[in-house]
Protein backbone atom coordinates (compact mmCIF):
# COMPACT_ATOMS: atom_id res chain seq x y z
CA UNK A 1 0.00 0.00 0.00
CA UNK A 2 1.22 3.93 -0.73
CA UNK A 3 0.30 6.79 -0.13
CA UNK A 4 0.74 9.10 -2.99
CA UNK A 5 -0.14 13.05 -3.98
CA UNK A 6 -0.68 13.88 -7.61
CA UNK A 7 -1.28 16.86 -9.22
CA UNK A 8 -2.64 17.48 -12.48
CA UNK A 9 -2.07 21.70 -13.77
CA UNK A 10 -4.49 23.52 -15.65
CA UNK A 11 -3.25 21.85 -19.30
CA UNK A 12 -4.45 18.75 -18.20
CA UNK A 13 -8.15 19.58 -16.85
CA UNK A 14 -8.75 21.75 -19.61
CA UNK A 15 -11.90 20.24 -20.89
CA UNK A 16 -14.46 17.81 -19.09
CA UNK A 17 -13.12 15.09 -21.44
CA UNK A 18 -9.92 16.07 -20.04
CA UNK A 19 -11.03 15.67 -16.28
CA UNK A 20 -12.90 11.94 -17.43
CA UNK A 21 -8.96 10.66 -18.63
CA UNK A 22 -7.67 12.26 -15.61
CA UNK A 23 -9.84 9.97 -13.44
CA UNK A 24 -9.45 7.19 -15.56
CA UNK A 25 -5.66 7.04 -15.49
CA UNK A 26 -5.46 7.45 -11.72
CA UNK A 27 -7.97 4.50 -11.36
CA UNK A 28 -6.06 2.44 -14.10
CA UNK A 29 -2.94 2.96 -11.55
CA UNK A 30 -3.81 2.45 -8.89
CA UNK A 31 -2.98 -0.56 -6.90
CA UNK A 32 -5.90 -2.26 -4.62
CA UNK A 33 -4.92 -1.10 -1.33
CA UNK A 34 -3.36 2.69 -2.29
CA UNK A 35 -4.04 5.74 -1.16
CA UNK A 36 -4.98 8.79 -3.60
CA UNK A 37 -4.69 12.41 -3.03
CA UNK A 38 -5.22 14.80 -6.57
CA UNK A 39 -4.73 18.26 -6.42
CA UNK A 40 -5.60 20.24 -9.17
CA UNK A 41 -5.16 23.28 -10.80
CA UNK A 42 -7.79 25.77 -12.40
CA UNK A 43 -9.36 24.37 -15.85
CA UNK A 44 -7.15 25.41 -18.41
CA UNK A 45 -6.97 29.52 -18.58
CA UNK A 46 -9.40 30.15 -16.20
CA UNK A 47 -7.08 31.93 -13.88
CA UNK A 48 -6.03 34.01 -17.14
CA UNK A 49 -9.47 34.60 -17.84
CA UNK A 50 -10.66 35.84 -14.10
CA UNK A 51 -7.91 38.43 -14.22
CA UNK A 52 -9.11 39.69 -17.17
CA UNK A 53 -12.36 39.99 -15.53
CA UNK A 54 -11.14 41.42 -12.96
CA UNK A 55 -9.17 44.15 -15.40
CA UNK A 56 -12.36 45.06 -16.63
CA UNK A 57 -13.24 46.60 -13.64
CA UNK A 58 -10.30 48.45 -12.33
CA UNK A 59 -6.71 48.85 -14.59
CA UNK A 60 -4.99 47.72 -11.64
CA UNK A 61 -6.59 45.04 -9.98
CA UNK A 62 -3.62 43.65 -7.54
CA UNK A 63 -4.03 46.61 -5.70
CA UNK A 64 -7.15 44.83 -4.08
CA UNK A 65 -5.29 41.50 -3.12
CA UNK A 66 -7.88 40.51 -1.04
CA UNK A 67 -10.68 40.31 -3.55
CA UNK A 68 -8.25 39.08 -6.22
CA UNK A 69 -7.49 35.75 -4.03
CA UNK A 70 -11.41 35.74 -3.30
CA UNK A 71 -11.91 35.68 -7.31
CA UNK A 72 -8.74 33.27 -8.17
CA UNK A 73 -9.98 30.55 -5.50
CA UNK A 74 -13.10 29.91 -7.54
CA UNK A 75 -11.42 28.79 -10.06
CA UNK A 76 -9.43 25.53 -8.47
CA UNK A 77 -13.14 24.95 -7.04
CA UNK A 78 -14.65 24.38 -10.32
CA UNK A 79 -12.18 21.74 -10.98
CA UNK A 80 -11.97 20.10 -7.92
CA UNK A 81 -15.88 19.57 -8.02
CA UNK A 82 -16.08 18.72 -11.76
CA UNK A 83 -13.50 15.82 -11.08
CA UNK A 84 -14.83 14.15 -7.70
CA UNK A 85 -18.23 13.62 -10.29
CA UNK A 86 -15.76 12.41 -12.78
CA UNK A 87 -14.71 9.34 -10.24
CA UNK A 88 -18.05 8.93 -8.96
CA UNK A 89 -19.43 8.08 -12.48
CA UNK A 90 -16.89 5.88 -12.74
CA UNK A 91 -17.85 4.15 -9.02
CA UNK A 92 -14.93 5.33 -7.03
CA UNK A 93 -16.23 7.11 -4.33
CA UNK A 94 -13.93 10.58 -4.01
CA UNK A 95 -14.62 14.09 -2.43
CA UNK A 96 -13.39 17.42 -2.95
CA UNK A 97 -11.41 20.00 -0.72
CA UNK A 98 -10.92 23.46 -0.64
CA UNK A 99 -7.57 24.23 0.63
CA UNK A 100 -9.15 25.61 3.91
CA UNK A 101 -10.73 21.92 4.36
CA UNK A 102 -7.75 20.50 3.73
CA UNK A 103 -5.92 22.06 6.39
CA UNK A 104 -3.65 24.46 4.43
CA UNK A 105 -2.84 27.48 6.50
CA UNK A 106 -0.87 30.79 4.84
CA UNK A 107 0.86 33.92 6.54
CA UNK A 108 -2.06 37.21 5.40
CA UNK A 109 0.06 37.94 2.20
CA UNK A 110 -2.27 38.01 -0.81
CA UNK A 111 -1.60 36.70 -4.12
CA UNK A 112 1.90 35.76 -2.86
CA UNK A 113 1.15 33.95 0.14
CA UNK A 114 3.31 31.48 2.19
CA UNK A 115 2.34 28.07 3.54
CA UNK A 116 2.81 28.35 7.59
CA UNK A 117 1.21 24.91 8.66
CA UNK A 118 -0.32 22.33 6.78
CA UNK A 119 -3.13 20.23 9.35
CA UNK A 120 -4.36 17.08 6.81
CA UNK A 121 -6.53 15.87 9.35
CA UNK A 122 -9.57 15.55 7.30
CA UNK A 123 -7.33 14.54 4.32
CA UNK A 124 -6.59 11.14 6.56
CA UNK A 125 -10.04 10.80 7.71
CA UNK A 126 -11.29 10.88 3.99
CA UNK A 127 -8.73 8.76 3.19
CA UNK A 128 -9.71 6.21 5.79
CA UNK A 129 -12.81 6.00 4.12
CA UNK A 130 -11.48 4.65 1.20
CA UNK A 131 -12.12 7.89 -0.84
CA UNK A 132 -9.92 9.29 -3.40
CA UNK A 133 -9.21 12.72 -1.85
CA UNK A 134 -9.19 15.83 -4.56
CA UNK A 135 -7.94 18.93 -3.07
CA UNK A 136 -7.77 22.72 -4.81
CA UNK A 137 -4.41 23.36 -5.13
CA UNK A 138 -2.30 27.30 -5.31
CA UNK A 139 -4.80 28.00 -2.15
CA UNK A 140 -4.86 28.11 1.94
CA UNK A 141 -6.32 30.58 4.37
CA UNK A 142 -5.06 33.02 6.91
CA UNK A 143 -5.74 33.05 10.33
CA UNK A 144 -8.96 35.00 9.55
CA UNK A 145 -10.19 32.64 7.16
CA UNK A 146 -9.66 34.78 4.39
CA UNK A 147 -8.33 32.73 1.01
CA UNK A 148 -4.76 33.50 0.16
CA UNK A 149 -3.59 32.35 -2.88
CA UNK A 150 0.05 31.00 -3.74
CA UNK A 151 1.11 33.02 -7.04
CA UNK A 152 1.90 31.47 -10.53
CA UNK A 153 2.58 27.42 -9.75
CA UNK A 154 1.25 27.27 -6.61
CA UNK A 155 -0.67 24.43 -6.93
CA UNK A 156 3.12 22.19 -6.83
CA UNK A 157 3.52 23.78 -3.87
CA UNK A 158 0.53 22.55 -2.54
CA UNK A 159 1.31 19.25 -3.61
CA UNK A 160 4.58 18.77 -2.31
CA UNK A 161 3.42 20.46 0.95
CA UNK A 162 0.33 18.21 1.04
CA UNK A 163 2.37 15.38 0.20
CA UNK A 164 4.79 16.30 3.36
CA UNK A 165 2.48 16.63 5.75
CA UNK A 166 0.84 13.03 4.76
CA UNK A 167 4.43 11.48 5.22
CA UNK A 168 3.47 10.23 1.45
CA UNK A 169 6.01 7.91 -0.62
CA UNK A 170 5.92 10.36 -3.34
CA UNK A 171 4.21 13.21 -4.96
CA UNK A 172 4.12 13.13 -8.27
CA UNK A 173 3.75 16.26 -10.93
CA UNK A 174 1.76 15.75 -14.15
CA UNK A 175 1.60 18.47 -16.80
CA UNK A 176 2.03 19.30 -20.59
CA UNK A 177 5.90 18.24 -20.94
CA UNK A 178 7.45 14.90 -20.12
CA UNK A 179 10.00 15.72 -17.88
CA UNK A 180 12.12 18.46 -17.24
CA UNK A 181 14.44 19.50 -19.76
CA UNK A 182 18.78 20.95 -19.81
CA UNK A 183 16.62 23.91 -21.46
CA UNK A 184 13.13 25.20 -22.47
CA UNK A 185 12.32 23.12 -25.20
CA UNK A 186 9.95 25.36 -27.03
CA UNK A 187 13.23 28.03 -26.61
CA UNK A 188 16.17 25.61 -27.06
CA UNK A 189 15.84 23.00 -29.87
CA UNK A 190 18.46 20.45 -28.49
CA UNK A 191 17.32 20.36 -25.13
CA UNK A 192 17.63 17.09 -23.72
CA UNK A 193 15.25 15.04 -21.08
CA UNK A 194 16.92 14.19 -17.49
CA UNK A 195 16.56 11.24 -16.09
CA UNK A 196 16.94 12.87 -12.26
CA UNK A 197 18.38 16.10 -10.81
CA UNK A 198 18.86 17.50 -7.42
CA UNK A 199 16.55 19.58 -5.69
CA UNK A 200 19.37 22.35 -5.01
CA UNK A 201 19.87 22.09 -8.87
CA UNK A 202 16.11 22.31 -9.23
CA UNK A 203 15.60 25.13 -7.23
CA UNK A 204 17.96 27.32 -9.26
CA UNK A 205 16.70 26.46 -11.98
CA UNK A 206 13.30 27.28 -11.11
CA UNK A 207 14.39 30.50 -9.27
CA UNK A 208 16.11 31.47 -12.57
CA UNK A 209 12.87 31.13 -15.06
CA UNK A 210 12.46 27.11 -15.58
CA UNK A 211 8.85 27.42 -15.65
CA UNK A 212 8.05 23.01 -14.81
CA UNK A 213 8.03 23.66 -11.14
CA UNK A 214 7.76 26.41 -9.01
CA UNK A 215 10.62 26.85 -6.48
CA UNK A 216 8.89 26.93 -3.37
CA UNK A 217 7.30 23.61 -4.17
CA UNK A 218 10.90 22.41 -4.52
CA UNK A 219 11.97 23.96 -1.10
CA UNK A 220 9.19 22.09 0.15
CA UNK A 221 10.44 18.77 -1.40
CA UNK A 222 13.77 19.58 -0.19
CA UNK A 223 12.57 20.06 3.99
CA UNK A 224 10.39 17.05 3.90
CA UNK A 225 12.53 14.86 1.54
CA UNK A 226 10.00 13.71 -0.68
CA UNK A 227 10.96 12.66 -4.28
CA UNK A 228 9.35 14.48 -6.92
CA UNK A 229 7.99 12.87 -10.51
CA UNK A 230 7.66 14.92 -13.14
CA UNK A 231 5.93 13.37 -16.14
CA UNK A 232 3.65 14.28 -18.18
CA UNK A 233 -0.48 13.29 -18.02
CA UNK A 234 -0.74 12.22 -21.72
CA UNK A 235 1.55 9.82 -21.78
CA UNK A 236 2.65 6.91 -19.57
CA UNK A 237 6.75 7.30 -19.81
CA UNK A 238 9.12 8.17 -17.01
CA UNK A 239 9.74 11.49 -16.32
CA UNK A 240 12.05 13.46 -14.25
CA UNK A 241 12.67 12.55 -10.80
CA UNK A 242 13.51 15.41 -8.42
CA UNK A 243 15.62 14.13 -5.34
CA UNK A 244 18.66 15.02 -2.84
CA UNK A 245 21.35 12.99 -4.32
CA UNK A 246 21.84 10.97 -8.12
CA UNK A 247 21.30 7.23 -8.04
CA UNK A 248 22.95 6.49 -10.75
CA UNK A 249 26.52 7.35 -12.27
CA UNK A 250 25.95 10.44 -14.46
CA UNK A 251 28.84 11.88 -15.95
CA UNK A 252 30.29 13.77 -18.55
CA UNK A 253 28.06 17.48 -17.40
CA UNK A 254 29.59 20.59 -16.18
CA UNK A 255 26.14 22.20 -16.05
CA UNK A 256 23.19 20.49 -15.63
CA UNK A 257 20.94 23.11 -17.93
CA UNK A 258 19.83 26.60 -18.98
CA UNK A 259 16.93 28.70 -18.14
CA UNK A 260 15.81 31.18 -19.67
CA UNK A 261 13.10 34.26 -18.10
CA UNK A 262 12.23 36.76 -19.80
CA UNK A 263 9.17 38.07 -17.21
CA UNK A 264 11.50 40.41 -15.91
CA UNK A 265 12.33 44.36 -16.19
CA UNK A 266 15.40 46.75 -15.36
CA UNK A 267 15.40 49.66 -12.93
CA UNK A 268 17.31 51.98 -12.18
CA UNK A 269 17.32 54.73 -9.65
CA UNK A 270 20.12 56.94 -10.72
CA UNK A 271 22.01 59.91 -8.90
CA UNK A 272 21.71 58.42 -5.65
CA UNK A 273 24.42 59.36 -2.77
CA UNK A 274 27.57 57.21 -2.26
CA UNK A 275 26.92 56.81 1.36
CA UNK A 276 25.66 53.85 4.17
CA UNK A 277 22.27 53.30 4.30
CA UNK A 278 21.75 53.92 0.97
CA UNK A 279 20.94 50.85 -0.25
CA UNK A 280 18.69 49.64 2.11
CA UNK A 281 16.58 52.95 1.80
CA UNK A 282 16.06 51.50 -1.82
CA UNK A 283 15.61 48.16 -0.96
CA UNK A 284 13.57 47.98 2.82
CA UNK A 285 10.36 49.35 1.04
CA UNK A 286 10.87 47.19 -1.79
CA UNK A 287 10.84 44.36 0.67
CA UNK A 288 7.88 45.82 2.81
CA UNK A 289 5.85 45.63 -0.19
CA UNK A 290 6.70 41.69 -1.18
CA UNK A 291 8.80 42.99 -4.07
CA UNK A 292 11.71 40.59 -5.15
CA UNK A 293 14.70 42.10 -6.55
CA UNK A 294 17.34 39.90 -8.64
CA UNK A 295 20.87 40.75 -10.32
CA UNK A 296 21.54 43.67 -7.87
CA UNK A 297 24.54 46.29 -9.40
CA UNK A 298 25.50 49.26 -7.98
CA UNK A 299 28.02 51.19 -10.11
CA UNK A 300 29.78 54.41 -9.18
CA UNK A 301 28.30 57.59 -11.62
CA UNK A 302 30.31 60.47 -10.56
CA UNK A 303 33.00 59.80 -8.41
CA UNK A 304 33.55 63.38 -7.86
CA UNK A 305 30.27 63.95 -6.84
CA UNK A 306 30.24 60.44 -4.79
CA UNK A 307 27.14 59.54 -6.37
CA UNK A 308 25.75 55.86 -7.93
CA UNK A 309 22.78 54.57 -9.61
CA UNK A 310 21.76 51.02 -8.36
CA UNK A 311 21.03 49.04 -10.84
CA UNK A 312 18.58 45.60 -10.30
CA UNK A 313 15.81 43.31 -11.55
CA UNK A 314 12.52 42.27 -10.97
CA UNK A 315 9.35 40.31 -12.17
CA UNK A 316 7.35 42.15 -14.77
CA UNK A 317 3.80 41.31 -12.69
CA UNK A 318 5.56 43.40 -9.94
CA UNK A 319 6.92 46.41 -12.00
CA UNK A 320 3.67 49.07 -11.96
CA UNK A 321 4.50 48.49 -8.01
CA UNK A 322 7.98 48.93 -7.77
CA UNK A 323 8.07 51.69 -9.83
CA UNK A 324 5.74 53.41 -7.58
CA UNK A 325 7.89 52.38 -4.50
CA UNK A 326 11.23 53.69 -5.72
CA UNK A 327 9.21 56.77 -7.38
CA UNK A 328 8.79 57.73 -3.73
CA UNK A 329 12.36 56.71 -2.71
CA UNK A 330 13.57 58.54 -5.18
CA UNK A 331 11.96 62.10 -3.83
CA UNK A 332 13.30 61.58 -0.62
CA UNK A 333 17.03 60.44 -1.58
CA UNK A 334 16.86 63.28 -3.80
CA UNK A 335 18.14 60.72 -6.75
CA UNK A 336 18.48 61.92 -10.51
CA UNK A 337 14.78 59.53 -11.40
CA UNK A 338 13.85 55.88 -12.23
CA UNK A 339 14.91 54.49 -15.06
CA UNK A 340 12.53 51.65 -16.05
CA UNK A 341 13.48 48.56 -19.41
CA UNK A 342 11.19 46.46 -20.15
CA UNK A 343 13.22 44.69 -23.13
CA UNK A 344 15.26 42.65 -21.01
CA UNK A 345 15.94 38.79 -20.30
CA UNK A 346 17.80 36.73 -17.89
CA UNK A 347 19.48 33.90 -19.33
CA UNK A 348 21.42 31.55 -16.69
CA UNK A 349 23.82 28.35 -16.82
CA UNK A 350 22.70 26.36 -13.66
CA UNK A 351 24.56 22.96 -12.20
CA UNK A 352 26.43 21.58 -9.57
CA UNK A 353 29.17 20.69 -12.03
CA UNK A 354 30.68 24.30 -12.24
CA UNK A 355 31.69 24.19 -8.48
CA UNK A 356 35.76 24.68 -8.56
CA UNK A 357 35.32 24.89 -12.46
CA UNK A 358 36.85 28.37 -12.83
CA UNK A 359 36.65 27.85 -16.68
CA UNK A 360 32.83 27.53 -16.81
CA UNK A 361 31.98 31.42 -16.71
CA UNK A 362 34.58 32.12 -19.32
CA UNK A 363 33.15 29.94 -21.63
CA UNK A 364 29.63 31.36 -21.17
CA UNK A 365 30.97 34.68 -22.17
CA UNK A 366 32.47 33.15 -25.22
CA UNK A 367 29.31 31.29 -26.46
CA UNK A 368 27.42 34.77 -26.08
CA UNK A 369 30.18 37.09 -27.42
CA UNK A 370 30.66 34.57 -30.46
CA UNK A 371 26.46 34.48 -30.59
CA UNK A 372 27.16 38.81 -31.01
CA UNK A 373 25.08 39.54 -27.79
CA UNK A 374 25.93 41.89 -25.20
CA UNK A 375 25.82 41.47 -21.19
CA UNK A 376 24.09 43.91 -19.32
CA UNK A 377 24.46 42.64 -15.94
CA UNK A 378 26.27 39.13 -14.36
CA UNK A 379 25.28 37.63 -11.34
CA UNK A 380 26.68 34.39 -10.00
CA UNK A 381 25.80 31.53 -7.18
CA UNK A 382 27.60 28.53 -6.19
CA UNK A 383 25.76 27.08 -9.31
CA UNK A 384 24.53 29.14 -11.60
CA UNK A 385 25.67 32.29 -13.86
CA UNK A 386 23.48 34.51 -14.71
CA UNK A 387 23.21 37.02 -17.43
CA UNK A 388 20.85 40.42 -18.41
CA UNK A 389 20.67 40.74 -22.07
CA UNK A 390 18.14 41.81 -24.41
CA UNK A 391 15.03 40.65 -24.62
CA UNK A 392 14.56 40.16 -27.99
CA UNK A 393 17.82 38.02 -28.01
CA UNK A 394 17.10 35.44 -25.15
CA UNK A 395 16.32 32.24 -27.38
CA UNK A 396 19.84 32.98 -29.18
CA UNK A 397 21.26 33.49 -25.78
CA UNK A 398 19.89 30.22 -24.55
CA UNK A 399 20.79 28.22 -27.46
CA UNK A 400 23.75 29.31 -27.45
CA UNK A 401 24.92 28.57 -23.97
CA UNK A 402 23.41 25.42 -24.04
CA UNK A 403 25.03 24.35 -27.90
CA UNK A 404 28.77 25.54 -25.77
CA UNK A 405 28.09 22.52 -22.76
CA UNK A 406 25.76 20.22 -24.70
CA UNK A 407 27.19 20.26 -28.39
CA UNK A 408 24.79 18.35 -31.03
CA UNK A 409 25.52 14.95 -31.91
Amino acid sequence: MALIVKKFGGSSVATTEKIRNVAKRILREKAKDDQIVVVVSAMGDTTDDLIALAEGITRNPYQYAREMDMLLTTGEQVSIALLTMAFRSMGQDAISLTGSLAGMHTDAVHTKGHITDITPDRVHEELNKGRVVIVAGFQGTDEKGDPVTLGRGGSDTSAVALAGALHADTCEIFTDVDGIYSADPRVVKGARKMREITYQEMLEMARLGAGVMQPRSVEMGQYFHIPIHVRSTFTEEEGTIIREDYTMVEKGFEIRGVANDDKVAKLAVLGIPNTPGVAHEIFSPLAEANIAVDLIVQSIRNAERNVTDMVFTVASDDLPQAKAVLDKVADKLHATGVQVEKNVAKVSAVGAGMLGNPGIASRVFGALANAGINIDIISTSEISISCLVRGDQMKAAANAIHDEFFPKN
